[in-house]
């Protein structure tokens, strides 16, 4: 039982190319994928996830540590596979700086059960899931849940600068002004400020006195990461 244990915990128990070995790596590899896409899962349902990128985190997990697992020791092999993966172009666009971390999480723990770590394995992919609870359950670094991107276009004629402030500070406690462009082939132009709302009960009268001072042009008012918005055009 000891000689087992220590096989698990040392690698060495997958040196040898058996079915129960391979067995081993994909199962355990395919179950911290699991695990990690899950979590995943829990802590995306606010902004939405992708039904193919939940199930990529499964997958790439036993299919790394299957990799890993039959290389081995084997240089040539490892330099001939880093070639083979160099003529891959990935053709998706960058996605969320927190995607990636889990693309990652995924990958090494594949790697780490692919060298025979699976005891390792389990326990890191623990420490790492704790550690995403917690910053989701603090919402570490976010916003606050009444801050706003409030976009307002406007005509030309009209002098934009300080024209909201007195609406603004009648349902808001902050407001900035964020960015200025022109639209519409410098015809318009659209004003983007980050405001915090005092009550978003009153989201409808304040568009309503927006509309009344920019000659009922397009408005929107979006949450961070448009979880929620309100068009009116």
């Amino acid at each position: 039982m000891n000689d087992f244990l220590y096989a698990l915990t040392s690698g060495d128990y997958a040196r040898e190319i058996t079915w129960q070995n391979v067995l081993t790596v994909v199962l355990s590899a395919a179950a911290i994928g699991l695990i990690i896409s899950l979590v995943y899962l829990f802590t995306h349902k606010k902004e939405g996830y992708s039904k193919a990128f939940c199930e990529s985190l499964i997958l790439l997990a036993p299919i790394v540590g299957m990799v890993i697992f039959v290389i081995g020791n084997n240089v040539a092999t490892a330099f001939s596979l880093a070639g083979a993966f160099a003529l891959v172009r990935f053709r998706s666009a960058p996605g969320d700086p927190k995607d990636i971390a889990f693309v990652f999480l995924s990958v090494a723990m594949g790697l780490t059960c692919g060298l025979g770590y699976w005891i390792w394995a389990l326990l890191a992919t623990a420490l790492i899931v704790a550690i995403i609870l917690i910053l989701h359950f603090t919402n570490y670094a976010g916003k606050k849940k009444d801050t706003y991107e409030l976009k307002i276009t406007v005509p030309e004629t009209l002098n934009y600068v300080g024209a909201f402030d007195e609406t603004l500070g009648k349902y808001t406690t902050t407001f900035r002004m964020k960015r200025v462009k022109s639209v519409d082939f410098g015809a318009l132009f659209e004003i983007t400020f980050v405001v915090t709302l005092k009550d978003s009960n009153q989201i409808r009268e304040m568009l309503d006195d927006l509309r009344a001072m920019n000659g009922n042009l397009k408005i929107m008012l979006s949450e961070e990461e448009s979880v929620r918005s309100f068009h009116f055009q």
